[in-house]
């Protein structure tokens, strides 16, 4: 894999990453809510207009963008492991920035995450 092709999957997978962070927080902004028809518009221009949200949106957009150059230099079957690097990523930034517990069971489970990660680049 040449430094770009990690490049560009890392970078992919540092927004789509960002994404779901932004996404939590914009969520914890507006605050626990349920779609009915009555609350329907209301709810949704919250959302819609959430500045976490929007920001979240666009990070998805851009690293989808990013991904397809990404596919476009590595083979599917050692991109798409990669992406289990934003497990790594969400998991502490969600520790430091949101306040969500990491326990010992989910460190094990993101270090094997990480080990599989590195098995696959390493067969390229």
């Amino acid at each position: 894999m040449t430094t770009l092709s990690f490049a560009l999957i890392l970078t992919g997978v540092l927004l789509n990453a960002a994404a779901q962070l932004l996404l939590k927080a914009g969520t914890n902004a507006v605050g626990h809510f349920e779609f009915h028809l009555d609350n329907l518009v209301p709810v949704g221009w919250k959302l819609a207009t959430e500045p976490h949200i929007l920001t979240g949106m666009m990070c998805y957009a851009i690293s989808l963008v990013v991904w397809i150059m990404a596919l476009s230099r590595v083979p599917v079957s050692i991109a798409y492991p990669m992406l289990s690097i934003g497990y790594v990523v969400n998991a502490i930034v969600a520790y430091l920035w949101l306040g969500e517990a990491v326990n010992a069971t989910r460190m094990l489970g993101i270090g094997v995450i990480v080990l599989g990660v590195f098995i696959v680049a390493r067969s390229s």
